[in-house]
């Protein structure tokens, strides 16, 4: 298990190790919420690193990575632990078969933890091996306001109460990430309860380095090509702009294809990489993409 980086250098060093790489505000901010046990708010465009900062933490400090996928009805008792009732009803049948057990005292045995399934707010809560967890609890704005609600009590105490079995309180508090797409705001006292941190797109030369990192095999030049079209579309009016991860993927995919330069054709054939609606696919296909990739060049052969 590492430990805890000392220096914001310390962090951006540890993120690289990683493949992660992020501006100074980015690591800024992962220091403090780090050295002060505040949880992260990263909001921003899908597909700007928001999910997988929180992978590379956990990567870096050596801890366990657990994850709340956060949903459109994800209520308290989904996201802490549920009862399983398969196995409580084997045990009922057991003790009717073997004549019938005291009904107080099994009562007491069916809900103890060897029939607790813990959900992720209750794992995170427990004591991991190698220290504390990582709880990424992404995309929170898909949840509603009673879930919201909740969890700020959560993470205020770092607790979670069970009826049967009472409070269970996390001996050492996990680092905790929350990402949102911003399809709706979140309510300020959740983000007053964190360290708060815009995620854009990356610059030019940041996205050229984390290709480098992620489709190694790519060329420099084919690596810019890429890069820049993909940036310059994210200029577009597109109902779905395409993320680092796009640009990584249809990186690898032009490998695949053993391409060594863009061209209309290429794009035409690849678009789909990059581009997950239709209706985009169409708005650019055919000489819009041959005039972004003329416009590319041209900056390229400038720059």
């Amino acid at each position: 298990m590492a430990g805890k980086p000392e220096s914001i250098d310390a962090v951006e060093a540890m993120l690289a190790a990683q493949d992660y790489i992020c501006g100074r505000p980015l690591a800024t901010v992962t220091y403090l919420g780090l050295t002060l046990g505040r949880p992260l708010f990263l909001e921003g465009e899908p597909g700007t690193g928001k999910t997988e900062i929180a992978k590379a933490v956990a990567q870096g400090l050596g801890r366990r990575l657990i994850r709340l996928q956060c949903y459109e009805g994800l209520d308290a008792a989904s996201a802490v632990y549920e009862w399983n009732f398969a196995e409580q009803m084997i045990a009922i049948r057991a003790a009717e078969a073997t004549g019938g057990a005291d009904r107080n005292a099994l009562k007491s045995e069916l809900f103890t933890e060897e029939y607790l399934i813990a959900r992720p707010l209750l794992e995170a809560m427990r004591p991991q091996p190698g220290g504390a967890p990582v709880l990424l609890i992404d995309e929170i704005d898909r949840t509603d306001a009673p879930f919201e609600a909740f969890l700020l009590e959560a993470l205020s105490e770092y607790a979670v109460s069970i009826p049967e079995l009472g409070t269970i309180r996390a001996p050492e508090p996990p680092i905790v990430v929350l990402t949102s797409n911003r399809t709706r705001e979140v309510h300020d006292a959740l983000k007053r309860r964190c360290l708060y941190h815009w995620v854009d797109y990356p610059s030019f030369e940041r996205e050229i380095e984390i290709l480098r990192r992620r489709a190694p095999e790519a060329s420099e030049a084919l690596s810019r090509q890429v890069v820049a079209f993909v940036q310059r579309l994210r200029t577009e009016d597109l109902f779905k702009k395409p993320g680092v991860a796009e640009t990584v993927d249809w990186a690898k995919c032009l490998l695949a294809l053993d391409m060594i330069e863009l061209s209309p054709q290429v794009i035409a054939d690849t678009l789909g990489a990059i581009l997950k609606y239709q209706d985009d696919i169409q708005r650019i296909e055919g000489s819009e993409a041959r005039r972004i990739l003329d416009e590319v060049q041209a900056g390229l052969a400038t720059a």
